[in-house]
């Protein structure tokens, strides 16, 4: 099942997180172990409609839609816009600098959300934005 929403461009990016995620077992394991949390991005359009995904670090070692597996909540909850997901997926801008500049809003756990930046340089090889 694609996680790609054609509204937003930049969500192509949770469907090369996750196939990163499920081609190599020890590097899922690896990635639970380090991330230890549900991360839950809620990006915004440029005709203003949001839509969510997670990426589960706490257990399965995946990506889905929504703000968490069912029956769990995200740890984490990071709300950007579609373009500077994608930007941050690119590598083209960092996750520090959108924080200062009120690009990206943070929920949950502020610490936790350090711990995601491995994943997304993962996904850099595999997601062409």
């Amino acid at each position: 099942m694609s996680l790609k929403n054609d509204s937003f461009p930049s969500s192509a990016a949770f469907d090369a997180i996750n196939s990163s995620l499920q081609s190599d077992d020890a590097e899922r394991k690896d990635a639970v172990k380090k991330g230890g949390a549900i991360f839950a991005f809620t990006l915004k359009n440029q005709e203003g409609k949001e839509e969510s995904w997670h990426i589960d670090l706490k257990e399965s070692g995946s990506a889905g839609k929504s703000t968490a597996p069912e029956g769990k909540k995200a740890d984490v909850i990071l709300s950007l816009s579609d373009e500077e997901f994608g930007k941050l997926v690119a590598g083209k801008t960092q996750a520090q600098r959108l924080f200062m500049s009120g690009k990206l809003k943070i929920k949950g756990d502020v610490m936790k959300a350090t711990k995601m930046e491995p994943v997304l340089k993962k996904a850099q090889t595999k997601a062409k934005l």
